[in-house]
């Protein structure tokens, strides 16, 4: 006989998956050409932007 630990841990993963299924999902329209920054118009080649981004949250 199984310990009543396992049976209920059994009985939570067959929940978890019920779950699972149930939860709808949204295919996303994802394109290659989509993916990654825009190329540049003009400007020197050499040249390329770059920057940081800081984001103090000790506020």
């Amino acid at each position: 006989m199984l310990d009543a630990f396992i049976i209920e841990e059994i009985k939570r993963q067959e929940e978890e998956r019920r779950r699972e299924q149930e939860r709808p999902t949204i295919p996303l329209p994802l394109d290659d050409d989509d993916l990654g920054p825009p190329a540049r118009q003009g400007g020197d080649e050499g040249e390329s932007e770059r920057g940081v981004v800081i984001i103090d949250y000790s506020i």
